[in-house]
C-alpha cells in the first residue's frame, strides 16, 4: 500500500494482546499489584468531571536500565523513587534470578546487592516478559565477558530491532551470535568510537553500561538523548564512571576499572504528567500535576497547545484549567495542523496515544503521526467503537476529526500507552465501559485506579 493511502477505520482483526503471565514470587520482593491475581479489568463510569492534585511516579522507563545498572556495582545500591509496576517487579526477579540480593526498605525504595551473581544467563520466561531485559546485556557483558539472552517481550506495537545494541557490543570488542538465544561474549572490552545507526534509547543505555567498565575511552555519537538516558548518566557517574556530554547526542565515556554502591533518586515521569494532562482535557477537568518534571514537558505542553489546551506552570506544579477552548489551532497556508513525535527533544512517542484521544474531544481536524512504532495506531479501531471520528491512513497516521460524543464500550488494552488512552476515554465517556488485559496497563502506572479515585473518577477493578 502506497503511504499516502487511505484506507480509513481500519480494523486490526489479528491484534496480538499481550497479557502479563503469573508473577513468580520472590522471597524478598513483595509489590502490591503483583497480589492482585488473576485476570481483571477495569469497570468505569464516565461523564464525571475530575478535580484534585496527583504527583506523577518515579519515571518507568528510567528505574529499569537502573535497576540494570546497579549489578556493575561492587556494593549494594539504593534507588529511591521507584514505581511499584509490573515491569519493575519483573526487572527486580531478574536480578535476583541472578544471584542479587534485592529488597524493598520502604513503599519506593529498593537496594540491590550485586556480590552474589553466579549466572549471565536470563531467565527464559522472565525475559520474555519485557523489553527491558535487553537491558542486563551490556552490565552482564562488563562483569562476566558474557552474555546469554532470550528474545526480549515487552508491548506489540511494531517493529522493534537490537541490531543497534550488537552494533555497539561489536565495535567494543564483543562477538555477538543470534540462534534461540543471543550469545555475547568478548574476552577484553575496549573503548571506541562509535555512531549508533539510530538514537536508540535503549541500545544507548546498553553501550554506556558496558563502555564505562571498557579499557579506555568510548565516544557514543548518535546517543539517545531522554530524560531516563540522563537519570542512567547521573546514576553511573555516581557510582564512579566518568561520563561527559549527558543531554547531548555525543557521550564521551572514559572508562574506570570498577564501580561502587550510592543511593539514587529516579525522577518523575514526564509520560505520566503527559498523560494526566490528557485526563484532565478529555473529562474537562481542573487537575494538578504536582511536583512535575517541568524541564521534560516543553515539547509535551506545546503539543497539547496544538490541541487547544493550556497549561499553567506553579513552580514545581502543572495546573491544568477545566475552561478549555479545546480548539485545534489552525496551520498557516491552510496545511492540516499535525502532532508528530520523534527522538527528544521532539515529543515523546509514548504520548502519541494519550494525544490522539484528546484530539477526539477537541473542535477540528489534526493528523497525529507516529513515526517510530508502526503498530501503536491500531488501537483507534477500539475508539471509533467508541464513538471517535477518526480515520486511520497507514500504520503510522491517523486524521482527528473532532469533537466526537464517545460511549462506553468494552474494549481491549493492547499496550501500556494504547491501555491508558483507552482508559482516559473511558473516563470522558457517557455511560458504562468495561477495559480488559488491564495488566497491560498496570504495567507502567502505579496504582492508577487508587490514583484516579483520588480524583473522583468512578472506577473499580474487577478480578
Amino acid at each position: 500500500m502506497p503511504a499516502g493511502g487511505c484506507i480509513g477505520y481500519l480494523r486490526v482483526a489479528h491484534w496480538l494482546g499481550v497479557g502479563v503471565p503469573g508473577a513468580r514470587r520472590m522471597r524478598r520482593v513483595r509489590c502490591p499489584v503483583m497480589r492482585r491475581g488473576g485476570m481483571p479489568s477495569f469497570i468505569v463510569e464516565g461523564g464525571r468531571p475530575l478535580s484534585g492534585r496527583v504527583r506523577p511516579a518515579g519515571n518507568k522507563n528510567a528505574a529499569l536500565p537502573a535497576l540494570a545498572a546497579t549489578l556493575l556495582a561492587s556494593e549494594p545500591v539504593t534507588l529511591e523513587n521507584l514505581p511499584r509496576i509490573r515491569d519493575v517487579e519483573t526487572q527486580l526477579e531478574l536480578l535476583a534470578a541472578l544471584g542479587a540480593k534485592v529488597s524493598w526498605s520502604d513503599a519506593s525504595s529498593v537496594t540491590v546487592d550485586p556480590r552474589g551473581l553466579r549466572t549471565s544467563e536470563l531467565d527464559p520466561s522472565l525475559a520474555k516478559r519485557i523489553r527491558a531485559s535487553i537491558l542486563l546485556a551490556g552490565p552482564l557483558l562488563a562483569r562476566f565477558g558474557r552474555a546469554t539472552l532470550p528474545p526480549p517481550g515487552g508491548d506489540v506495537i511494531g517493529r522493534r530491532r537490537l541490531d543497534t545494541h550488537f552494533l555497539a557490543f561489536s565495535r567494543l570488542g564483543a562477538e555477538v551470535e543470534a540462534g534461540a538465544t543471543f550469545q555475547i561474549v568478548a574476552r577484553r572490552l575496549r573503548g571506541q568510537d562509535i555512531f549508533l545507526d539510530e538514537p536508540s534509547v535503549t541500545a544507548t543505555e546498553n553501550a554506556l553500561m558496558a563502555a564505562v567498565l571498557a579499557e579506555g575511552r568510548t565516544r557514543l555519537r548518535n546517543a539517545a538523548q531522554e530524560p531516563h538516558v540522563q537519570d542512567l548518566c547521573h546514576l553511573l557517574n555516581a557510582m564512579g564512571a566518568c561520563i561527559r556530554g549527558v543531554g547531548s547526542g555525543t557521550l564521551e565515556i572514559e572508562g574506570v576499572e570498577g564501580l561502587k554502591g550510592t543511593r539514587f533518586r529516579i525522577g518523575s515521569d514526564h509520560i505520566e504528567a503527559g498523560s494526566f494532562i490528557g485526563l484532565a482535557a478529555v473529562t474537562g477537568s481542573e487537575i494538578t500535576v504536582e511536583e512535575a518534571p517541568i524541564e521534560h514537558l516543553d515539547s509535551t505542553l506545546l503539543a497539547f497547545q496544538h490541541l487547544g489546551i493550556e497549561c499553567s506552570i506553579q513552580g514545581r506544579d502543572v495546573v491544568i484549567p477545566a475552561d478549555q477552548s479545546r480548539r485545534i489551532r489552525a496551520e498557516s497556508g491552510g496545511y492540516v495542523p499535525k502532532i508528530d513525535d520523534g527522538p527528544w527533544p521532539a515529543f515523546p512517542a509514548d504520548l502519541t496515544s494519550i494525544a490522539l484521544v484528546t484530539a477526539t474531544q477537541c473542535h477540528g481536524t489534526i493528523l497525529v503521526h507516529e513515526k517510530m512504532f508502526e503498530s501503536r495506531m491500531f488501537f483507534t479501531d477500539k475508539l471509533v467503537a467508541m464513538g471517535a471520528t477518526i480515520i486511520l491512513c497507514d500504520p503510522h497516521r491517523a486524521v482527528v476529526v473532532g469533537p466526537s460524543r464517545l460511549r462506553g464500550g468494552v474494549v481491549e488494552s493492547p499496550d501500556i500507552r494504547a491501555g491508558m488512552a483507552l482508559l482516559i476515554a473511558a473516563l470522558g465517556a457517557e455511560g458504562r465501559s468495561r477495559i480488559h488485559n488491564i495488566g497491560q496497563i498496570e504495567r507502567g502506572y502505579e496504582r492508577i485506579d487508587e490514583r484516579l479515585r483520588a480524583l473522583g473518577a468512578a472506577i473499580e477493578r474487577h478480578a
